[in-house]
């Protein structure tokens, strides 16, 4: 019997969404490609996979687009060099949810509030960031800002009235869909046209996405807001002919994963291939299978 090639992926504390996407992942291609055995591990998130990557301590992990890009482009630190993309996951809207009674209906009905912003080390906080910052807010000092350890803590403050909002996005969230299945319901708050443009004009990686409509209970209307696709990140050292197998593993699998995940319907190799920031980020195995394919020549 042929020796499994084990393959250790970083997801992020316990009740986000890294772990609800990771472990259905690991699942459908280990029964797609039985010579492989994905391993899922809990981590603080995006924040930790890519240093842990960079140091070959992870053979791939799930990182946020934003904190992908500051990797890459070397905001405030020198370039990443061992990353390389797997797979886009799903795109991702930033937003606030709130208690369908509470009296918030804009950014600016937060500010001084008390604001659950998810776990400390989390990408979602990156991408607050940025969005605040493109409002000319700070997370901290214009909100009572809450980090928490783990996402799946968040919930329960905004049911019971410690917090106003939590932060956060993407189809089917863990703990937006627990807020949201409360007794009181839930609605959104998101930034308005106006605010999505004054953030992409300061933050231009930043992509305008739509949250569809029917995504969470009692969400009637599509969300428009800001984000980003995160990926699976590999080390750019996992050889050639593993990432070849986890890209085919993945495209043979897509059916069946987006079963077990809805979000996962996204992640395609043509959507990876469309939010990847440069096409040498992709692993060059990933992109011997596109070949293969006929998604790239």
């Amino acid at each position: 019997m042929e020796e499994k090639t084990v393959v250790i992926l970083g997801t992020a504390t316990p009740g986000g969404g890294f772990p609800a996407y990771g472990d259905p992942y690991a699942e459908t291609l280990n029964e797609i490609e039985p010579t492989l055995s994905l391993q899922t591990r809990n981590t603080k998130g995006s924040t930790e996979n890519v240093p842990l990557l960079e140091q070959g301590k992870l053979d791939l992990g799930l990182a946020t687009g934003e904190v992908t890009y500051e990797a890459i482009t070397g905001m405030g630190r020198p370039p990443a060099t061992n990353l390389r993309i797997i797979n886009a996951t799903y795109s991702q809207a930033g937003m606030f949810m709130v208690r369908a009674d509470s009296p918030y209906r804009s950014i600016s009905d937060l500010k001084g509030k008390p604001v659950v912003w998810g776990a400390a080390s989390s990408g979602f906080v990156v991408l607050a960031r940025y969005v605040m910052d493109g409002l000319g807010l700070d997370l901290k000092k214009d909100f009572e800002a809450i980090l928490l350890e783990k996402a799946g803590d968040g919930p329960p403050m905004v049911i019971d009235g410690r917090a106003a909002a939590m932060w956060g996005g993407g189809v089917g969230w863990p703990p937006f869909m627990a807020i949201a299945k409360n007794p009181a319901g839930a609605r959104f708050v998101a930034p308005s046209a106006d605010e999505i443009g004054q953030i992409q004009g300061r933050y231009a990686f930043l992509k305008g996405t739509t949250m569809p409509a029917g995504s969470y209970p009692g969400q009637s209307q599509p969300i428009n807001s800001v984000g980003s696709w995160p990926f699976v990140l590999a080390r750019a050292s996992l050889p050639d002919d593993v990432a070849y197998r986890l890209a085919r593993a993945l495209h043979r699998g897509e059916a069946a994963l987006g079963k077990r995940i809805d979000q996962a319907r996204e992640s395609t190799l043509a959507n990876t291939l469309a939010a990847a920031p440069r096409r040498d980020l992709i692993h060059p195995g990933v992109l011997r299978y596109m070949a293969e394919i006929g998604l790239v020549r």
